[in-house]
């Protein structure tokens, strides 16, 4: 006999509950103070790269469009965008806030922005380590630079795996969840019909290829931001006085001033782990996903892919997430007595708690708006997420492959998150993410200094295009005296430095 729906749910409830503890020591113990040091330590030793080239981040992305074959610098960012701007921007500020007070978004900042500096190294390594892939474009990530850089093909596959899992299964089980829950909430349908609706919409892209996700989120992505911006800006404009206090709301919240959340189970400690944990899951700096993405692009320099991809974290977390938290604050929806008086019922409804502060200020027209923005977002995180695992698979299995296996194990996350508790699937992404982040973590560290070298390279040639010296900025790693040593490879050798892998000999 087939298990009931009861008994499935049941199921997901208790695993939810150790997973729930098992994160809470993970990130609590270690990876918190771990994340935060390593932003710290890459902020100091690039000279604050997230503020010092923010401008140039900004240029970066304005003429990164063209990429003369392969996937665009662009294309390669939004890419990103799609998995970074999604349900952790809405629901998992929601959920940061509902468990540890306003103050988890102080958090949310300080991760994003040491972050920033995390993320420009690790999408560097990315470049640097790239190779070719047999379809006309670049591969590259974690597994790679952790293999090519450090020589450790074990610790690559491990990665890999863990990558795979996570993207193949766990955040896409997150991001049906997401859309599930908006769907029920919002229009009263079963999460079963939502998961057949997700199967049907998500098929025929996963087995369409890389390719074929990079075209749907070049625009995709985008668009919804831009919508979700602008209904954000018209929320802010009408609760404009009421700001000040809502940001004053956020700095009490994160040093335990907050009186309703000053107690054993709130304050600072429960501020600062969940602005963390949902920090990393939206922003993703340092987790050691985003370089995959990064990797595929064409560019002329390691060091232009970087300030693309530290960019992102900005408008993920300072831009996005802000302008979620915020909303949440001025509607009046949210009450931290309430959410303290009942966490599980508070917990279960935080998938819907942004479109209802949308709602309550634009009226009830902007729920049904809210949850089109969601479905997007966690639409086009599905297909980024499918990126991630394909890249780890290729490395794993090698160059032209199709991984039916894992197109299969998408497509079975999606049902499975649409049906599973919101607990069960937060709580496994976390935990899975954790350990990918650690893994990538301790690789980025050790090899640092090939990204300290990139950097210092495109900081000299930038002086001499703006001398006259030069008419372009191009990397080449041939006898580089910036670089610690020989960059294994032929890709930025001197013949091939900047050209699409398709023109790769």
């Amino acid at each position: 006999m087939f298990p009931t729906f009861s008994a499935v749910t049941s199921f997901f409830d208790r695993a939810a509950d150790v997973l729930s503890t098992v994160s809470d020591h993970l990130y609590g113990d270690l990876l918190a103070w771990l994340l935060i040091a390593t932003g710290v330590w890459f902020t100091i030793r690039t000279r604050a790269v997230q503020l010092r080239l923010f401008r140039q981040m900004l240029r970066a992305i304005m003429g990164s469009r063209v990429g003369g074959g392969g996937i665009s610098s662009f294309q390669a960012f939004t890419i990103g965008l799609a998995s970074r701007v999604g349900t952790g921007n809405i629901v998992g500020v929601a959920l940061a806030i509902t468990l540890g007070g306003p103050g988890a978004v102080f958090w949310m900042w300080v991760v994003a922005f040491v972050g920033m500096s995390t993320g420009f190294v690790e999408a560097v390594l990315a470049q640097l380590y790239k190779v070719r892939h047999p379809e006309g474009t670049f591969r590259g990530g974690p597994a790679y630079y952790i293999s090519r850089g450090l020589g450790s093909r074990l610790w690559a596959s491990i990665f890999a795996v863990v990558i795979t899992f996570v993207f193949g299964f766990a955040y896409e089980a997150t991001q049906a969840n997401a859309i599930s829950g908006v769907m029920t909430e919002t229009f009263g349908v079963d999460s079963r019909l939502t998961a057949i609706g997700l199967v049907l919409v998500t098929t025929p892209v996963v087995f369409g290829g890389i390719t074929a996700v990079a075209r749907i989120a070049e625009w995709m992505a985008p668009l919804m931001a831009g919508v979700y911006a602008l209904l954000a800006l018209v929320v802010l404009l009408l609760n404009a006085q009421a700001i000040p206090g809502a940001l004053a709301s956020i700095f009490e919240g994160a040093f335990g001033l907050d009186q309703a959340f000053a107690g054993v189970e709130g304050g600072i400690i429960a501020a600062a782990l969940n602005g963390i944990k949902r920090g990393l899951f939206s922003n993703e700096a340092g987790e050691g996903s985003v370089p995959n993405a990064a990797a595929t692009a064409t560019v002329s320099h390691p060091v232009q892919q970087g300030l693309i991809q530290s960019f992102g974290v900005f408008v993920d977390t300072i831009v996005v997430c802000t302008a979620t938290a915020l909303i949440v604050l001025l509607s009046g929806v949210y009450s931290p007595q309430t959410a303290l008086a009942d966490p599980a019922v508070a917990k279960a409804t935080s998938s819907s708690l942004t479109s209802a502060s949308v709602g309550a200020t634009l009226g009830s027209w902007a729920q049904y708006l809210m949850a089109v923005v969601i479905f997007v977002f966690a639409y086009s995180s599905l297909l980024g997420n499918y990126t991630y695992a394909q890249v780890n698979m290729d490395f794993l299995r090698g160059m032209g492959h199709r991984h039916y296996g894992l197109r299969v194990m998408i497509v079975a996350a999606t049902v499975i998150g649409a049906v599973a508790s919101l607990d069960f699937v937060w709580n496994l992404s976390d935990v899975a993410m954790g350990l990918m982040a650690i893994i990538n973590i301790v690789a980025i560290l050790l090899l640092g200094a090939w990204a300290f070298g990139a950097l210092a390279d495109w900081q000299a040639q930038k002086r001499r295009l703006e001398a006259g010296e030069i008419e372009e900025i191009r990397f080449v790693a041939e006898s580089n005296p910036l670089l610690p040593g020989d960059l294994p490879g032929d890709v930025w050798s001197r013949a091939n430095a900047g050209r699409p892998a398709a023109e790769i000999g």
